[in-house]
């Protein structure tokens, strides 16, 4: 369940801006801020079942949307290999520099 949750915190913040407030509202609730889903429907003045649906319809998206986009595994795969790097970075004088630089690199996104 750990593993799942974390998952879609990542999708979350990939794509969150392509959900709808609603959407953004229930996935927040739920997953950032670790609501049950009788407390999400006590909120918003609805069964706990729309509350679900909505939840997994949503979860659904976000899984559509990043295997279209990728956006979540090139953010992992990007941060493998900075690590990579990372690591075969020499003990030099530069070894200082050159950290500074990845980590800037890294810092882009």
């Amino acid at each position: 369940m750990l593993e799942k949750t974390t998952r879609m915190n990542y999708l979350f913040d990939f794509y969150q801006s392509l959900l709808t407030s609603k959407q953004k509202s229930y996935m927040s609730l739920y997953y950032l801020d670790d609501y049950s889903l009788g407390e999400i429907a006590e909120e918003y003045s609805i069964s706990r079942q729309a509350v679900y649906d909505n939840i997994k319809r949503t979860e659904a998206m976000l899984e559509q949307y990043e295997e279209k986009l990728l956006l979540l595994h090139k953010f992992q795969k990007r941060n493998a290999i900075m690590k990579q790097v990372r690591e075969l970075v020499p003990e030099t004088e530069q070894r200082e520099q050159l950290l500074d630089l990845i980590e800037a690199l890294d810092n882009l996104e």
